[in-house]
């Protein structure tokens, strides 16, 4: 059994550790205010800008912009990772990493070359160990207050490669936010940009309204402006749901270190007045025999 003193100095130790996690856990909840707010702010604009490029491109067809218009042979993949800069989130950079690992094992097969754009430490640390191919990175991002410029930095580093030739798709793995309890990861294809399916066209019995829209200019001109835009929105909707996804995995993690921290508190506890209470037994078993001794 072990001495009190060793006891105690556990029981110290898992207070502290306590006081940390619950600490973190008040300020991740903090900070995931303020990124829900900016994510679900941020919403309603990328969806009404994905409905006005649909009814823009419905009008103008495929070749009005090459960014519509799919590759023939597709021999060269560009892939964003969103991760976090830090741990002590759970497995949300695990999830996420496993969702690279099962994109590049798809795709790893023939002539076809797979390079990273990485948003965070964790991404990064991931492609250096797996000798990937890393075009770019951006650190300090993901987890903190950020502007639009910073995707639109991105973006139009994307939208060139796949002008130039150097990409022929380019996609995104995010982990996109459903609840406090659930981030999902998620692949999304940004480049070229994917048509919006209608209501008949995802299967269903009602065709979706597309509103329509007039033009001034011409939808052909508003096209060659909006779409590197869209890239630009897509992947700043898709970072602004990592922030807020990795604030949510943090909280949870950190309530469940408290919690783990407080059975280890209780389990000590009972240890301790265990050992207390065979020491007392103890010395009252000294006492009485040095007294029976005595009378003898």
């Amino acid at each position: 059994m072990p001495s009190l003193k060793d006891v105690q100095n556990k029981i110290s130790a898992v207070k502290k550790t306590k006081q940390i996690t619950k600490a973190m856990n008040m300020v991740a909840t903090s900070r995931l205010r303020g990124a829900q707010d900016n994510m679900e702010h941020f919403r309603p604009y990328a969806a009404k800008f994905s409905e006005v490029l649909g009814s823009l491109a419905a009008k103008t067809g495929d070749e009005a912009s090459p960014l519509l218009v799919p590759r023939d042979k597709v021999k060269k993949v560009h892939v964003v990772l969103c991760t976090s800069d830090r741990g002590l989130c759970g497995g949300f950079n695990v999830n996420l990493i496993e969702k690279a690992k099962t994109f590049l094992a798809s795709r790893s097969g023939g002539d076809t070359e797979i390079s990273w754009t990485c948003f965070g430490k964790k991404g990064r640390d991931w492609c250096r160990k797996s000798a990937v191919s890393m075009k770019d990175q951006y650190l300090g991002v993901v987890g903190t207050k950020f502007g639009f410029n910073v995707s639109a930095t991105a973006g139009r580093k994307l939208v060139e490669g796949y002008l130039t030739g150097d990409y022929d798709e380019v996609h995104v793995i995010f982990a996109e936010f459903v609840s406090m309890g659930k981030q999902v990861p998620t692949l999304k294809q940004l480049i070229p940009i994917p048509a919006i399916e209608t209501g008949e066209e995802a299967g269903t019995d009602e065709e979706e309204y597309l509103a329509e829209h007039i033009c001034e200019p011409s939808a052909d001109a508003l096209l060659g402006e909006l779409l590197p835009r869209s890239v630009h929105v897509q992947l700043h909707s898709a970072l602004l749901e990592t922030s807020t996804s990795e604030h949510a995995a943090r909280m949870a993690a950190m309530d469940n270190a408290t919690k783990a921290c407080n059975d280890m508190i209780e389990n000590l506890t009972l240890a301790y007045n265990k050992a207390r209470q065979a020491a007392i037994t103890a010395e009252l078993m000294d006492i009485v025999g040095g007294a029976e001794a005595l009378k003898g």
